[in-house]
């Protein structure tokens, strides 16, 4: 039986991952929605927890000195930007994520927001309740046909594609680093999804929607000029980090009908300030970082989270496709 304090950087985690955790013989401590590091370094020097869950604060290094026994950080989810990867490599802090466990979740949601986008959903539904009714000369964007630009081409990309194509939509992808990825990539994509160069997938874009890890080189890349290169009128989709935006950029395209709307789960801060410009701009819809939250990738978060952290301080082996850092690396 292990003897612990688990601590998790928010107010839940999934029945089935508590079980697992206190069957082990750990306690969990939990804390209020996006704690700032300080908060979570203060629970974790409290409890002297053994291991993290990371799912909605920052762990950053003074995280990981605040208690002399822990051993993981594990994150509840796929994105480690907020983790810093750079301290825990100094600290030979074992890292672990959960890959795959929200990809179909994200995938859906980006789907519903490119219809909800292309077919005015919510202007129209607004209309309706304050007592209008179609207008002369509506129309719709047909689905079919639309050129989707996956920026990004990894597991929850190529879902993506995969109900975008479905849909009649027509789908090519790039990778993050704006560089051409050659045929041979396109030859091993069971899809046949073609692979462009950044800047002539943005050219060719009715929709972009993007699917990459926020990264040095990914920061703020959807800018001024970038958005320059869409066709007028495009939409944009951000279902994966705020900060692959400059938003300021962003809302300028939209005032000045450049970008056609765009529906965004994701901001730089999170949440966005109350009078943030695109919270209620008329061009976009807002969700609240939900596009991975469902029942059942909560489950698969919070399992495989929990599994890591019971194997680690087992000294078991886990799925190296789970490790970001090893442990013992410094």
């Amino acid at each position: 039986m292990m003897h612990g304090t688990v601590v998790m950087t928010a107010p839940e985690l999934a029945p089935e991952a508590v079980t697992l955790l206190t069957d082990a013989g750990l306690a969990i401590v939990y804390m209020r929605p996006f704690p700032s590091a300080g908060e979570v370094a203060d629970v974790v020097r409290k409890h002297q927890a053994v291991a993290v869950i990371c799912r909605q604060g920052r762990v950053n290094g003074a995280v990981m000195d605040a208690s002399a026994g822990l051993k993981i950080i594990a994150r509840h989810g796929v994105g480690m930007d907020e983790v810093d990867l750079d301290a825990a490599r100094a600290r030979g802090l074992l890292v672990c994520r959960a890959p795959g466990s929200n990809s179909v979740a994200v995938a859906e949601h980006t789907i519903a927001l490119v219809l909800a986008l292309a077919k005015d959903i919510l202007p129209l539904a607004a209309s309706v309740a304050q007592g209008g009714w179609r207008a002369p000369g509506a129309q719709l964007r047909d689905i079919a046909g639309l050129r989707l630009g996956l920026v990004g081409f990894g597991p929850i990309g190529q879902r993506v594609a995969r109900m975008a194509m479905a849909l009649g939509m027509e789908v090519a992808a790039t990778h993050p680093s704006g560089t051409q990825q050659g045929a041979g990539a396109a030859s091993r994509d069971p899809d046949h999804v073609p692979r462009l160069a950044f800047d002539g997938l943005l050219a060719r874009s009715d929709v972009v929607s993007l699917h990459c890890p926020l990264l040095p080189h990914t920061q703020g890349m959807i800018d001024a000029r970038a958005l320059e290169l869409l066709p007028p009128g495009a939409l944009l989709v951000n279902t994966a980090r705020g900060g692959l935006l400059d938003e300021v950029a962003v809302t300028r395209a939209l005032d000045s009908g450049q970008l056609g709307g765009a529906a965004l789960d994701v901001f730089i801060d999170e949440p966005p300030a109350p009078d943030h410009p695109l919270r209620r701009h008329r061009r976009v819809i807002c969700t609240p970082h939900v596009a991975g939250v469902t029942a059942s990738s909560m489950r698969a978060m919070g399992m495989m989270a929990a599994q890591c952290v019971i194997a680690a301080l087992a000294g078991a082996a886990i799925p190296p496709e789970r490790v970001v850092v090893p442990a013992g690396i410094a």
